[in-house]
């Protein structure tokens, strides 16, 4: 038996700017949207009983009971090979059934609550500027393949977003192409899912032609499997003598603009991946490690990135505040020069199409020599998010990347759990905005980086020598210093990138 229950919540929401409306989004106008919320939590019992065979058929008859349901026929094949799926949803709601990941069948992982992926929610929704005026939960054993929630619990929904004077409706669930149209013919409101939420979040914080760029491709590619059925001026081909029409024109027409419009994005975002390239081959030639931040949104990158680099890049609480990605130097204890990585963060179901998208931008993930894990350490959910973050490292095929767990934000730890904390050889805690164990990060990733390696030798340098030593000073760790006989003795530790230089003051 499904069990439900909803609720109003005046919340205080941000304004929306005014801009260009995104993609199957969220609408960018002058006021604050109203949203009304909606989430569903799959009996757990019913998960592990129900786990899919190889040989599953996917495949929904039609129609019934006036509602539309998926088909084959709302699988599109564009230019160049290219399939759009109208259902991706099914596949990962049956794995989730059995307890699998779409992303990798391997991983038994913690699982959101209800509870708390609804919470996720709010704060997506507050990201995008909507004010939350209400939330509905459901408990149910499987999705309903016409609306996700059955046709009872729809009329209910309805009803509760009306009394609340709701814009729209945000479900916490990718919706099919279908389940979208008959939602919204049940509803008196807008209707959007949760790739829509996140899709909308990144096109109002993308700053950059490349950000801008991979936003639009990724809200194309969502959009195009959702054209058919949509507009009245879309004529449908008849059956009988004196009925047939000119068919679905418009939808042709949409989906060849759309298609050429992604041809297009893609192109340009190859000319901006050969740009990277560049930039990464110029970077490489000489020994700069490159060291990437990742971590689940707003688990503190940005400030950590501050912190390291005084970059000053935005520190927002706010989910995907910081979007486009920012490169600065570092130097370590050892005086070694690093470059430092602030990459796009990570979101449980974050979307594919994204993921497919920002592919140029988590490149500087794949070439890392170090990965810093940041995690936060306030919340109940570390564990949680932590295994979201794995699964887009799998995804990318980073997650063999030599990686240091950063634990963010122990200041907000309770007294006896902070001084229990203790670091191992992968694990450092820090809080970023407190300034504590920075240095014994630095100390650490000094230690785990193995590109320029450092090795302790004696120099002995004519005092004349000014420049080279003013090199020595600048690029290494001096621990003791001599003067005879016109000459300069030093003990120091440098990376060999420095020592090639000075082979001819190297005493062996």
């Amino acid at each position: 038996m499904a069990a439900s229950h909803s609720k109003s919540a005046a919340g205080k929401g941000l304004p929306r700017r005014r801009g260009r409306a995104s993609a199957g989004g969220v609408t960018t106008t002058a006021k604050t949207e109203r949203a009304f919320l909606v989430a569903i939590e799959y009996d757990a019992r019913r998960r592990r009983s129900s786990k899919p065979t190889a040989n599953e058929n996917l495949e929904i008859s039609p129609v019934q009971d006036g509602f539309e349901r998926e088909s084959p026929a709302e699988i599109q094949k564009g230019p160049g090979g290219v399939q759009f799926s109208a259902s991706p949803v099914l596949t990962q709601a049956r794995l989730a059934r059995g307890g699998l990941s779409a992303s990798t069948s391997s991983i038994r992982q913690p699982e959101f609550s209800a509870e708390e992926s609804l919470q996720e929610l709010r704060e997506l929704a507050g990201s995008a500027g909507a004010e939350v005026a209400g939330e509905f939960l459901q408990r149910r054993e499987r999705p309903d393949p016409a609306t996700l929630i059955g046709r009872g619990k729809l009329e209910e929904v309805a009803g509760a977003a009306a009394s609340v004077d709701a814009d729209l409706i945000i479900f916490d669930h990718e919706l099919t192409p279908s389940q979208q149209r008959n939602i919204e013919n049940a509803v008196s409101s807008r209707v959007i899912d949760r790739t829509q939420l996140i899709l909308d979040i990144f096109a109002r914080h993308a700053r950059t032609r490349e950000g801008q760029l991979q936003v639009e491709l990724a809200q194309l590619e969502y959009l195009l499997p959702r054209l058919a059925g949509r507009g009245v001026q879309m004529s449908q081909l008849g059956g009988g003598i004196g009925t047939r029409g000119p068919g679905e024109t418009q939808l042709e027409t949409d989906r060849r603009k759309i298609y050429r419009r992604i041809r297009q994005v893609q192109k340009d975002l190859e000319n901006v991946r050969r740009t990277r390239a560049q930039q990464r081959q110029r970077r490489e030639s000489v020994p700069v490690a490159t060291i990437a931040l990742v971590g689940y949104t707003n688990a503190g990158k940005s400030t950590l990135f501050n912190v390291l680099t005084r970059a000053g890049v935005l520190e927002s609480p706010k989910m995907f505040a910081t979007l486009d990605p920012t490169i600065r130097p570092v130097v370590l204890p050892s005086r070694r020069k690093v470059l430092l990585s602030d990459t796009v963060g990570f979101i449980r179901s974050l979307p594919h199409t994204l993921v497919s998208a920002f592919r140029a931008t988590l490149e500087e993930v794949e070439r890392a020599a170090l990965i810093l894990h940041v995690s936060d350490a306030s919340i109940p959910l570390t564990a949680e998010q932590d295994v979201q973050v794995e699964l887009v490292l799998r995804e990318l095929g980073a997650e063999r990347k030599p990686r240091l767990h950063v634990i963010n934000k122990v200041d907000r730890l309770p007294v006896l759990e902070r001084e229990a904390a203790c670091d191992t050889a992968t694990t450092v805690h820090v809080s970023a905005l407190k300034g504590v164990g920075i240095s014994a990060l630095l100390e650490r990733i000094d230690g785990m980086l193995q590109q320029d390696p450092v090795s302790r030798v004696l120099l002995k340098v004519p005092q004349s020598e000014g420049k080279v030593l003013s090199n020595i000073e600048a690029g290494s760790r001096i621990f003791s210093r001599h003067y005879r006989d016109g000459l300069v003795e030093l003990e120091a530790d440098a990376p060999e990138s420095l020592l090639r230089r000075l082979k001819a003051f190297i005493v062996d």
